[in-house]
């Protein structure tokens, strides 16, 4: 099943952190889709995969991450 994690990373400002956070996320097996929003600072995974992995793997690359909500991503 489906897992989705979203996530507002307190470091997510610009386009570089951005990048580094989608390709942290992206590094993690399973991973389907990743969103971004800047002015949000929300990011938002989605896919077969562990989600503390994903979350544990971007806060490794870009800093302080909170978690808002986990589940199962609706079909």
């Amino acid at each position: 099943m489906a897992q989705k994690v979203v996530m507002k990373v307190l470091t997510l400002t610009n386009e570089k952190t951005r990048k580094k956070a989608m390709e942290a996320a992206a590094e993690v097996l399973g991973v389907d889709s990743i969103a971004v929003d800047l002015k949000d600072q929300k990011m938002t995974v989605i896919g077969e995969m562990n989600t503390d992995d994903v979350v544990k793997k971007v806060r490794e690359k870009v800093g302080k991450v909170e978690v808002l909500s986990t589940g199962s991503a609706a079909t």
